[in-house]
């Protein structure tokens, strides 16, 4: 029908200009306004802004959508290879589009009283427009190239927002190894995606994904667990997870946008576009489920005894990436990317609570700032329980209804291990979660606690920074009842047919492990004359153990300097002495050899001159004895 030609031609163009607005609006601010705080801001606002009404535009209009949008371009050609670049519209991508929107836009709000007087004010929205547009892309990409350089660029910008404060030895530190770290999972996706492009050459999502490609079943495995290389590097998943909680040096805001929403949820959103292409592997999803496991109780163990609030937040985003891992790997697609939406949403409130608490009190130990009168800031501690219900999986909040949809997905499988795994995720979670918010809203000697607001006098950062924690604690609310339209949405997704809710009992379970969490929490940081001492913490070798991250990042020290360090300076003296050095010293040799050989010769035609000369000499004087 040439009206709905018309109409999907529209639709597509929406989805351009929702990626392209934020980068016109990083170039506009990076050449003609950096001097310019104010203009940069609003243009860098007013381009997500308009992101954001394209995405709900597509959203509501692209509802009863049958089958995806495309409109694509060609790239490069070669031999039977066809590379492409585009947009590509279904569900999953027109869902994680309005999140990566939403989320930015609010950031962006939030950071106008956050961020207001930092002299990188201009540059700050250059970066955040330059994130916004790369992830965008991401997320629209019908191709695994196109995904690959914006999956890269997505990186760059998490570099450059991470080390924002660079003239902080800590937070340029921390943007090191956030690149170097991701940059090493980032290598064997870009293996994953040679491996596929000369084996298959195809490249297309959608193709790979309906088996185009004519991959045998073992270089499906291997390409899927090469690729998953990269999720673990960008979300932050075993082994490469430590680089995740350095990486709040960053502004706080950074870490709302960055950190719990999108850039480590690009990860899972890779794993959910190519949902179809990894189940054709059971040895790929099984070496999923299994790291995603591990990365979710390894970290919760970690934010039990952290002080740091940002860092518990960070600690409990790697958590919740691995419980969605867990997820898509046991086959829930709806359940994976519906605690992504619903995380997205509650994480992010989190994150700006925390930054909220860290403005007014200049700390980010959350001992400090609950002995510094936190109680007293309302808005922010009655919008960080929402979040903390949510985290934590207590009814009705959204993340009760996401967190049964998972552990529904694992009681599916064969092994009750997983269950199990997913169970003890539960309660430390929820465990964690109300030690932080105990420890801040009941303090140790806190009759001493200040009572005036620790917000007097920064109205203007105050209510900045309100909206947005208003609208993320209204959301937080509602997305858990919008489980059925969602997963209408993505019914034309792989997990059409998948269970969403599990046996009767696993609900009052896991609720029951929630609130005995919470229990316990009370009891060591809540109740009144509490030793604000954690049942971990009382044992000095395990916390010990849980503070330094497992050790990791002494094992990967121990690996850069031992093998990394010490290996390319071997490597390098090598190569000095047999190489750079041998090659002088052939040189100078062959000189000397050839200046002998010469020497040699001179000295024989020396000799020879000279005999003849004699010669000559005799000769003549005999001729003239004779004639005379």
């Amino acid at each position: 029908m040439p009206g709905a030609s018309v109409i999907s031609e529209t639709w597509l163009w929406a989805g351009w200009a929702a990626a392209a607005a934020p980068f016109a609006a990083f170039v506009l601010i990076l050449f003609l306004l950096r001097r310019r705080p104010g203009a940069a801001a609003a243009v860098s606002l007013a381009a997500v802004a308009t992101s954001m009404v394209f995405a709900l535009c597509l959203l509501v209009c692209c509802v009863d959508m049958e089958t995806p949008l495309r409109s694509v371009v060609t790239w490069m050609i070669s031999g039977d290879t066809v590379i492409s670049a585009g947009v590509h519209l279904d569900g999953l991508s027109l869902l994680m589009l309005a999140v990566v929107c939403g989320i930015c836009l609010l950031v962006q709000v939030y950071s106008l009283g956050y961020m207001a007087g930092d002299p990188g004010f201009a540059r700050y929205y250059a970066f955040m427009s330059l994130f916004a547009g790369a992830m965008i892309f991401l997320v629209l990409a019908p191709g695994l190239v196109q995904l690959y350089i914006f999956w890269e660029l997505v990186g760059l910008s998490s570099y450059l927002l991470i080390g924002f404060w660079f003239e902080k030895f800590s937070a340029s530190r921390a943007g090191k190894k956030a690149f170097v770290m991701t940059r090493l999972g980032d290598v064997a996706f870009l293996a994953g995606l040679l491996l596929l492009l000369v084996r298959g050459g195809v490249m297309d999502i959608a193709a790979l994904s309906n088996g185009a490609a004519g991959l045998s079943s073992g270089m499906i495995t291997v390409s899927a667990v090469l690729i998953f290389g990269g999720v673990i590097g960008k979300s932050a998943q075993f082994p490469l997870m430590t680089w995740l909680p350095d990486a709040m040096e960053g502004p706080t805001p950074v870490s709302a946008l960055l950190h719990s929403a999108t850039m480590v949820a690009a990860g899972v959103f890779l794993i959910a576009r190519m949902f179809p292409f990894f189940s054709q592997s059971d040895a790929a999803m099984t070496f999923l489920l299994a790291v995603g496991t591990v990365s979710m109780l390894m970290s919760a163990t970690m934010a039990m005894v952290s002080r740091d609030i940002k860092q518990v937040w960070a600690y409990s985003t790697i958590s919740q990436l691995g419980f969605m891992l867990m997820a898509l790997a046991a086959g829930g697609y709806f359940a994976g990317v519906f605690h992504l939406f619903t995380h997205a949403g509650f994480k992010a409130l989190l994150f700006l609570c925390a930054g909220m608490l860290i403005h007014a009190f200049h700390s980010n130990d959350m001992f400090v700032i609950g002995q510094g009168g936190a109680r007293g800031l309302k808005i922010p501690m009655l919008c960080m329980a929402v979040g903390a219900a949510a985290l934590s999986g207590i009814w009705p909040f959204s993340g009760f209804a996401s967190k049964e949809a998972v552990l529904a997905t694992l009681v599916s499988l064969e092994n009750p291990a997983w269950l199990i795994a997913g169970l003890a995720g539960v309660f430390l979670t929820a465990y964690y979660t109300f030690r932080l918010v105990f420890i801040i809203v009941f303090p140790a000697g806190r009759g001493q606690t200040r009572a005036e607001d620790p917000a007097r006098g920064v109205a203007y950062a105050y209510g900045a920074m309100a909206w947005p924690v208003i609208l993320l604690a209204f959301a937080t609310l509602v997305l858990g009842f919008l489980a059925a339209p969602i997963r209408h949405w993505l019914a034309a997704g792989a997990g059409a047919h998948e269970a969403v809710h599990g046996p009767a009992w696993l609900a009052p379970l896991s609720l029951g492990l929630v609130f005995a969490a919470i229990a316990v929490a009370w009891v060591e940081f809540g109740r009144k004359n509490a030793s604000q001492t954690g049942f971990v913490e009382r044992v000095r070798v395990v916390a010990e153990l849980f503070a330094r991250r497992w050790y990791l990042d002494d094992i990967w020290g121990w690996a850069v300097s031992r093998l990394l360090d010490r290996g390319a300076a071997e490597a390098c003296r090598q190569a000095d002495n047999r190489v750079i050095d041998g090659f002088v010293h052939s040189l100078a040799g062959a000189a000397v050899a050839s200046g002998r050989v010469l020497a040699r010769g001179h000295r024989v035609m020396i000799q020879a001159r000279l005999m003849i000369m004699f010669a000559v000499v005799f000769g003549l004087t005999c001729i003239m004895l004779i004639w005379g």
